[in-house]
C-alpha cells in the first residue's frame, strides 16, 4: 500500500492494484471507494497513516459497483456506522439486483499475457471473486457538492457500469475518475490516461462519451481508479484516452 498526499487535503491511495481516495476538512473524512475485500486491513492503515481514526469517516463515496471498489464498503458501515452513496442509477447493482462486471471467463483468455495473469492471482487472493454487494448504499443525496468533508461533486459518467460517477474535488482543482479513466491497467498498454479494456466496460461507447464530463472539469488533477495519480489539463488526458481506446469501443 502507498499513501499519496496529492494535495494539502486530498490523499490518493493504492492498495491490491487499486486505489481509493481520502478527503479531510479538519477532523472530519470522506472516503472515496474502498478496494478489494482484502484490502479492508489497508484501508484502515491508510486512514491512521494521516493521523486519523476510521470513526473520523462521515461517509464513503463509491464510483460504481465492482468487488474491487466496494470491497470493504459493507464492513466498514456496519463496523463504524459510516453510510454509503452511490449514484441514483448504481443502486439496483449495489442490491445485487444487476451484474455489470467481467466474469472469470473474460479474465481467463487473456491470462496468457504474464501480466495479467499476476493481476488476476492477486485479484483472487484480495477476494476479488466474491459478488459486489453492498446492501447499506443509498443514492447520492444531492447531485452539486455534497455536505461532506472535501465538498465532492457528483460527476456522473456512465458507461463502465450504468450509474458509474466520478467526483470533483472543488477546493483541490482534482477529479476522481473511477474506472471511467484510468492511468495504467495490468490488462492495459502501458502507463498513461486510458479507457480500461472492453471487457470491463458495460457500454464502451457510453463510456468514450462520459468522459466529456472529465474534460470540462476545473481540474488539473486527475485521481483515477487505478494507476498513479495524474497532472495537467484534464481535456488532454481525455484525448489521449479517446485516441486510443482498445478494440471493443470502436464500431465494427
Amino acid at each position: 500500500m502507498a499513501v499519496v498526499q496529492a494535495q494539502r487535503d486530498v490523499f490518493h491511495v493504492r492498495g491490491h492494484a487499486v486505489n481509493w481516495i481520502l478527503l479531510r476538512d479538519g477532523r472530519d473524512l470522506t472516503l472515496i471507494d474502498t478496494g478489494y475485500p482484502g484490502d479492508l486491513a489497508a484501508v484502515e492503515e491508510s486512514i491512521t497513516r494521516i493521523g486519523h481514526q476510521p470513526q473520523d469517516l462521515r461517509a464513503i463515496l463509491i464510483t460504481h459497483c465492482h468487488i474491487d471498489h466496494v470491497g470493504g464498503a459493507s464492513r466498514l458501515a456496519a463496523r463504524y456506522g459510516i453510510p454509503v452513496y452511490v449514484h441514483a442509477r448504481e443502486v439496483p447493482l449495489a442490491r445485487g439486483e444487476v451484474r455489470e462486471q467481467a466474469s472469470p471467463l473474460d479474465v481467463a483468455r487473456r491470462c496468457w499475457r504474464p501480466r495479467v495473469a499476476r493481476w488476476a492471482l492477486e485479484v483472487v487472493r484480495a477476494g476479488g471473486t466474491r459478488p459486489p454487494v453492498v446492501p447499506e448504499a443509498a443514492a447520492l443525496p444531492g447531485d452539486g457538492p455534497l455536505d461532506l468533508p472535501g465538498r465532492p461533486t457528483p460527476l456522473p459518467s456512465p458507461g463502465h457500469t450504468s450509474g458509474h460517477c466520478g467526483y470533483l474535488i472543488p477546493d483541490a482543482g482534482a477529479v476522481a475518475t473511477g474506472d471511467a479513466l484510468v492511468t495504467d491497467h495490468p490488462t492495459g498498454p502501458g502507463p498513461g490516461p486510458q479507457v480500461l479494456a472492453a471487457m470491463f466496460c458495460h457500454a464502451p461507447g457510453e463510456t468514450l462519451a462520459g468522459l466529456e464530463v472529465f474534460a470540462e472539469a476545473p481540474a488539473d488533477l486527475l485521481l483515477p481508479g487505478h494507476g498513479p495519480l495524474w497532472r495537467g489539463d484534464p481535456r488532454r488526458a481525455v484525448a489521449e484516452a479517446r485516441a486510443h481506446a482498445p478494440a471493443g469501443y470502436r464500431p465494427g
